[in-house]
């Protein structure tokens, strides 16, 4: 190796394979070709030479395969389940109780009543039913007229949405909790903590990710009641119902406009049990995987879709997901170039040296890094195989526990989900609230959900790494 490839040159090729991949995701190159370019940058830097680079970023590519197998598969469950009507059902019997309620109740009751509902069903979206974003374009728009017959401020409700689809998954080990929990964020600690002897187990995670979420909390409380708690006007713009709604097969008695979806009893009892049945097989397999075929061939032998129509529905279901996927995979790639280097040991002692010996300044700035990597991102699912093999050998040297360890790789990876222009967690809010044209993407989800997450999981994500 020529002299000027010395271990502090290698060094920089780490820093400018991480600088690299994270300018080209903020400059709104797709993630995937962002991870690539910048394995391939720091590979070459490091003299890796093009074919070494290669090699190490394909032997990484497997480590994400389960992970966006899983993701695909409960895509094809969500459109699955969407078919069968039970999202409409649902959506009308909401609006016909707010309505209801609304003539004879105050008006801050029933704002309540639909914080409250809109919470659950996002809750719920992360892991007793894993539909993820697929749940909003159903349910949001139909209740739009109902927003702004009570002035509800649409900030609070992008708040709402984006902290049942971020904090449920920090914190749940359920749905794609297990996904992110589980199956990337232990796993990559373990793997890269493996060569030190260092370990952490599944159920030490959820109590780790405790803190962190709390803040989470804290900034949807000051969202909803000190933030955006003043009437907020919007005009009554009328909304398709074809437009928000994802079957687009849906028989109705057009007697009136609130006419009821006419769905068989039969239909809403297969679509529920294939609900229960997908949970179940979940937390007895602890495979995603295995419980989205279930849920799926349940819905399939039901008649929920035509046998004809089934390759189309699993399709266009895994497509919905693959994005997400693909990048999971790429980062994997990115990681294993970076592992390849062996100069990982070395940033790390570079790095104990200009900190110094202080843990805090330390947890802050992995924290605040992670921010800026997953804003640019957008996945905190694909950030921490990046952080992963920087941060874990970094906590080892600075003497922080396992449970402090979690914190920091956990909190970093989310922290920018939440307040990420390119998020599920802002767009899919989006893809609701603005379905008459007014809630703008930027203004509306990104500042709003940036101020009261990403601050507050930065401050509590610090006291978690202190205290733990």
């Amino acid at each position: 190796m020529p002299p000027f490839f010395n271990k502090h040159f290698l060094m920089i090729a780490i820093i400018a394979a991480i600088v690299v991949m994270f300018g080209l995701s903020l400059a709104r190159v797709p993630v995937v070709f962002a991870l690539i370019i910048g394995a391939v940058t720091g590979g070459l830097l490091a003299g890796l030479g093009l074919q070494g680079t290669l090699e190490a970023f394909n032997n990484g590519l497997g480590g994400g395969a389960k992970i966006a197998l899983a993701y695909g598969v409960l895509g094809a469950f969500a459109l699955a389940l969407a078919r069968s009507g039970l999202p409409d059902l649902l959506a009308y019997k909401l609006i016909r109780i707010l309505k209801a309620d609304s003539d004879r109740k105050s008006q801050n009751k029933v704002k309540y009543i639909i914080f409250i509902t809109i919470a659950l069903a996002a809750i719920s979206s992360q892991n007793l039913i894993p539909v993820h974003i697929a749940f909003i374009p159903v349910l949001i728009p139909p209740l739009l007229g109902v927003f702004n017959h009570l002035n509800l401020d649409r900030r609070a409700v992008a708040c709402l949405l984006t902290f049942g689809l971020c904090a449920t998954y920090m914190l749940i080990p359920v749905g794609f909790g297990a996904i992110f929990l589980n199956d990337i964020l232990a796993q990559n600690i373990n793997t890269f903590g493996k060569p030190y002897g260092f370990a952490v187990s599944n159920e030490q995670i959820p109590h780790a990710m405790l803190i962190p979420v709390s803040g989470m909390l804290v900034g949807l409380l000051i969202a909803v009641f000190i933030s955006y708690r003043k009437p907020r006007h919007y005009k009554n713009i009328q909304v398709e119902e074809t437009v928000h709604s994802i079957t687009g097969e849906m028989t109705t008695n057009n007697a009136d406009d609130n006419a009821v979806p006419q769905i068989a009893k039969f239909t809403i009892f297969m679509a529920a049990f294939a609900v229960v049945a997908t949970l179940s097989v979940q937390l007895y397999s602890d495979s995603m995987i295995l419980a989205g075929l279930v849920g799926v061939a349940i819905l399939s032998c039901a008649g929920i879709f035509k046998w004809k129509e089934a390759d189309d529905v699993i399709i266009t279901g895994m497509r919905m997901m693959a994005l997400v996927g693909f990048i999971m995979i790429a980062a994997q790639g990115f990681a294993a170039v970076i592992e390849a280097t062996n100069q990982v040991p070395a940033l790390v002692e570079a790095s104990v040296h200009w900190i110094g010996n202080s843990k805090a300044l330390a947890a802050f700035l992995m924290l605040l890094i992670g921010l800026l990597i997953t804003l640019g991102i957008g996945s905190s699912f694909s950030t921490v195989p990046i952080l992963a093999i920087i941060y874990v050998p970094l906590c080892i040297q600075f003497g922080f526990s396992p449970m402090a360890t979690i914190a920091i790789i956990g909190t970093a990876a989310a922290l920018g989900d939440a307040g990420s222009p390119a998020s599920d967690s802002t767009l899919g809010p989006t893809s609701g609230l603005n379905m008459d044209g007014q809630h703008d993407h930027m203004k509306d989800s990104v500042v709003p959900t940036f101020i009261h997450f990403n601050i507050l999981l930065l401050i509590f994500g610090w006291i978690a790494a202190m205290v733990l």
